[in-house]
C-alpha cells in the first residue's frame, strides 16, 4: 500500500507441548531455517531465532499485512507438521497452545538480539517459567496463573 510506513519489531516466545525437551541440537538449525522460511514467505523479516530444547524466541520485523495470530498459527502449525513428517522425534511433536508477543523500539533491538542469542547462558540462571513471568511483568501484561507455561515435573 503506497504511503504506508511501519517499524514493528515483535519478539515471539512459545513452548513445546508439555514443555518437553524435544528440540535436539542435531536438527535445531534445520528447524530455525524452516521457521525463517515461513516468516519470509509471509513477507516479514527474521531478525534472530534461538531457544532451548523446550521453547523458542523469535524476533521479527513485521509488515502490517498479517495479524500476529495468523503468523504464529502458520509458524507453529507448519513447523510441527514438518518435524513430524521428518520424523525428528520419537513421539508426535506439537507446540503448546498460546504464545507471548512483545514489541520493541528500534533502539531496544540490539539488546533483544543479544538476549535471544545467549539463551543457554540466561537459562543457567533462570528457568523458562521465571523468564516468561518476567516478560509479562516488565510489560505490565495481566495474566491468569492457570495459563502460564509451567516447568516440567
Amino acid at each position: 500500500m503506497p504511503n504506508t510506513y511501519t517499524q514493528i519489531h515483535i519478539q515471539f516466545i512459545f513452548a513445546v507441548k508439555y514443555r518437553e525437551s524435544l528440540i535436539k541440537q542435531e536438527w535445531k538449525d534445520r528447524l530455525y531455517q524452516y521457521i525463517t522460511g515461513i516468516v519470509q514467505r509471509n513477507g516479514h523479516k527474521m531478525i534472530i531465532i534461538n531457544g532451548m530444547a523446550d521453547h523458542l524466541h523469535i524476533l521479527v520485523g513485521m509488515r502490517p499485512n498479517q495479524s500476529i495470530s495468523d503468523l504464529l498459527q502458520d509458524i507453529k502449525g507448519s513447523s510441527s507438521k514438518w518435524i513430524n513428517e521428518q520424523k525428528l522425534t520419537n513421539k508426535k511433536f506439537a507446540w503448546q497452545e498460546g504464545y507471548g508477543a512483545f514489541s520493541y523500539s528500534k533502539q531496544q533491538i540490539p539488546r533483544i538480539i543479544s538476549y535471544i542469542a545467549n539463551q543457554e547462558e540466561h537459562h543457567l540462571k533462570r528457568s523458562f517459567r521465571k523468564e516468561y513471568l518476567r516478560f509479562l511483568q516488565e510489560n505490565s501484561i495481566e495474566y491468569d496463573e492457570r495459563y502460564i507455561f509451567n516447568d516440567p515435573e
